[in-house]
């Protein structure tokens, strides 16, 4: 069983915000999850997160990948180390901004 760290969607239309879960990776977005591991609100400024870290850790130390998404909320409202290979990768340069360079 592969597990996942990812967003589940709540709230109302045009009002979504998240929880941040474990879950089967071949599970739906909308499905059962193992376990609810915190709160995430875009829609407020500054974002509302609440991550329990513990919990991450103890599911991250048993093979649980985290999504690009959640990866960087646990960089940023946490004191974990993720390896580099979790991390959201940097964007390159668009074509036309190399083409200007050149």
């Amino acid at each position: 069983m592969a597990v996942k760290i990812r967003l589940f969607r709540v709230g109302k239309r045009k009002q979504a915000y998240y929880r941040i879960v474990a879950k089967e990776q071949r599970s739906p977005r909308q499905g059962r999850y193992l376990e609810n591991l915190g709160f995430f609100n875009p829609h407020v400024d500054p974002e509302k997160v609440t991550i329990n870290a513990d919990r991450v850790r103890h599911w991250l130390d048993n093979g649980a990948i985290p999504t690009e998404t959640t990866a960087r909320l646990i960089k940023k409202y946490t004191d974990i180390d993720l390896p580099s290979k979790y991390l959201p990768k940097k964007k390159s340069k668009s074509k036309a901004e190399n083409a200007k360079e050149d």
